[in-house]
């Protein structure tokens, strides 16, 4: 987890500045996150409290946002907090780790985390965070999930020009299918797409939509 930390410190800056606009470029990942929202808004009593985990410079927050939600924002870099505060002085951003969310037990109607479990080298960690995800959602709150699919782990020591020590998990959609079903978690679809050409790294992505049992 520190070496997470600090690669991200170290890239805040510049990532934040080549990714903040990612979602304009993204069409199925708006369709996606406007089917999450309207979902949580219709829940039990409306819409709830709902978490961006590894939010990143927050822009995913901010849309969340836009579409109505009480979205605030979670990620594990100090600096890349800073960068989503100073974009979006009006939402609520703050430092934490998804495999210990500050936040008690089913206190959020609906999570968020596009490419955060990535980081998620060891099957150990990967299944705490998800039995945290677990935990903090509401019965029949929403998971929305993507990751890049793949059978590989890539690590990476130079990112957005910085020196960093990151590496980045690809996940059987299969596997993950099952461990989200092992961590208590329905899955109501499953997505798979191909990457938009010069808009992200070229690598198949996979969403999940899954409600909390």
């Amino acid at each position: 987890m520190a070496a997470i930390r600090l690669s991200y410190d170290a890239v805040a800056g510049s990532y934040a500045e080549a990714m903040s606009d990612e979602l304009r470029h993204k069409p199925l990942d708006r369709a996606l996150l406007t089917a999450f929202a309207e979902q949580v808004g219709a829940g039990r009593g409306g819409a709830g409290r709902v978490w961006d985990v590894g939010c990143g410079p927050g822009h995913v927050t901010a849309f969340l946002t836009g579409l109505g939600l009480d979205a605030a924002g979670l990620d594990l870099s100090d600096a890349m907090i800073a960068q989503a505060r100073k974009r979006y002085p009006g939402l609520e951003f703050s430092t934490g780790s998804m495999t210990a969310l500050p936040a008690a037990d089913g206190s959020r109607s609906g999570l968020v985390s596009f490419y955060s479990l990535i980081h998620m080298i060891d099957d150990a960690d990967l299944r705490l965070a998800l039995a945290e995800f677990r935990r903090v959602l509401a019965d029949d709150g929403l998971l929305l999930l993507a990751v890049h699919t793949g059978q590989e782990i890539r690590h990476s020591t130079e990112w957005f020009g910085a020196e960093v020590d990151i590496s980045f998990r690809f996940f059987d959609p299969d596997w993950l299918s099952a461990e989200l079903e092992q961590a208590g978690f329905a899955i109501e679809s499953l997505t798979r797409r191909q990457p938009y050409p010069q808009a992200e790294v070229p690598t198949e992505r996979a969403y999940y939509l899954a409600r909390a049992r």
